[in-house]
């Protein structure tokens, strides 16, 4: 059984229209399905990544008309990073000052250079010039050019009072190996070393209040299983562990399990089957709604609710 590195991410959002027009015109993501939360068909599930979404490179967004900023604190993943190749952050600076977002090259952390900035919902995104993943496949249509594209995750960082269990969860269960640390820092990384998203900081914080989650906020992170029979496993032996472990949910795209780690995240196990192509061409993701079957039969009341939105084309490179 092996956690190769992160499946997902996902987030919460106030404005939909903003949050595509965000990810896709300005970031250069594909939106690779457009569908809804399955707990609450009346909003939108987003999820953007690479030209096929391949897992490790989908951020997923849940967006809430009217929804509250989320205050950021301990208990919650601070930033959410992707990789750039070396040499692009200079391409990015400009970039976002082109679209009027304010970011800043970062202090080198770890070795590697850093863009930092906040998405329009607050959510702290980074940038973080390192060699790409080869399982990643770029874009062909993203409005970036292909040399500067981000090229899937790199990791996130999780702001934790106590961060010990948490270390002793990833290192000990899930397989990751201390890498590097600084100050307040402590880097690990999967088994799979070449892997997307193969990262994970923690930074401790003993003084920081907990943060509450609503806009702008991760809601959970997702880690990568091979197939149902690992997740199955996987799921016997946390729950062996004592962890609180949800039944096997199927979130049509890939099968996930949840439960929240001793410093406060709430993880999930998602199975790299069966992918985002099922249902949709390659060519024809994130094109039109997508519903599970068992919503199907409310499909016209279910597009009366959502609010319209234009998906974004290709912007200006």
């Amino acid at each position: 059984m092996n956690i190769t590195g992160l499946h997902h991410v996902t987030a919460i959002a106030s404005d939909p229209q903003r949050n595509l027009d965000f990810y896709v015109e300005l970031l250069g993501l594909r939106l690779v399905k457009r569908t809804v939360n399955f707990d609450d068909p009346g909003h939108y599930h987003f999820y953007f990544g690479d030209a096929v979404g391949t897992p490790g490179t989908i951020l997923t967004f849940f967006p809430w008309p009217g929804s509250h900023r989320g205050i950021h604190g301990s208990g919650e993943v601070s930033a959410t990073a992707f990789t750039i190749p070396t040499g692009s952050a200079g391409y990015w600076l400009e970039r976002l000052k082109l679209y009027h977002v304010a970011a800043e090259l970062a202090p080198k952390r770890l070795g590697e250079d850093v863009v930092r900035f906040a998405d329009p919902d607050g959510m702290l995104i980074e940038l973080i010039e390192a060699t790409p993943s080869d399982g990643v496949v770029p874009w062909g249509e993203a409005p970036v050019p292909v040399e500067h594209l981000i090229r899937g995750f790199h990791g996130v960082s999780a702001r934790l009072r106590r961060s010990e269990k948490t270390a002793k969860l990833l290192t000990e269960v899930f397989g990751y190996r201390w890498a590097q640390e600084t100050g307040n820092r402590v880097r690990f990384v999967s088994p799979a070393e070449n892997g997307i998203g193969k990262y994970i900081d923690l930074i401790s914080a003993p003084d920081v209040p907990p943060g509450r989650v609503a806009a702008g906020s991760v809601h959970h992170i997702a880690f990568r299983v091979s197939n149902d029979k690992e997740q199955l496993a996987w799921r016997e032996k946390l729950v062996d562990l004592g962890y609180q472990v949800s039944p096997i949910m199927d979130r049509t795209y890939f099968h996930s399990i949840y439960f929240r780690e001793p410093g406060g995240v709430l993880f999930e196990l998602a199975t790299d089957p069966p992918g985002f192509n099922q249902d949709e061409a390659v060519n024809e993701l994130g094109t039109n709604l997508r519903l599970p079957p068992w919503m199907e039969q409310a499909r016209p009341q279910i597009e009366n609710i959502l609010p319209k939105i234009t998906v974004p084309k290709k912007a200006t490179v």
